[in-house]
């Protein structure tokens, strides 16, 4: 298979899981994050979305975790912006795995 036919369909996965995140949390507002977040995942996010330390000990919703994506990926967080879009959603993911894999590397350092 040609390279371009990889990135493809590598990319068509990845917009693939955007979009599910972004609608099931309109369809199902009230699933726990859990449905597409592991825990690290969750915790994290909420940590970095509410600039603080201490994450949950329960899971929260999942449209409470994607309008907190979206607090991560886009400038605003008005009550009437609606629910993020999927580029917001996309953003706010890519900047999530990156926190992601620096406390992994920080962990491996022994720094936290």
């Amino acid at each position: 298979m040609e390279k371009t036919k990889i990135l493809i369909l590598m990319y068509s996965v990845i917009a693939v899981f955007i979009m599910n995140l972004t609608y099931i949390a309109r369809l199902n507002p009230e699933l726990p994050c859990t449905v597409l977040f592991e825990e690290e995942e969750w915790k994290l996010l909420y940590c970095a979305a509410n600039r603080t330390k201490k994450a949950p000990d329960k899971p929260y919703a999942i449209k409470q975790a994607v309008d907190y994506v979206g607090w991560l990926g886009g400038p605003k967080r008005a009550p009437g912006d609606g629910p993020p879009g999927v580029k917001t959603v996309w953003a706010g993911l890519q900047k999530l795995y990156t926190l992601l894999d620096y406390r992994e590397l920080f962990d491996f350092m022994g720094q936290v």
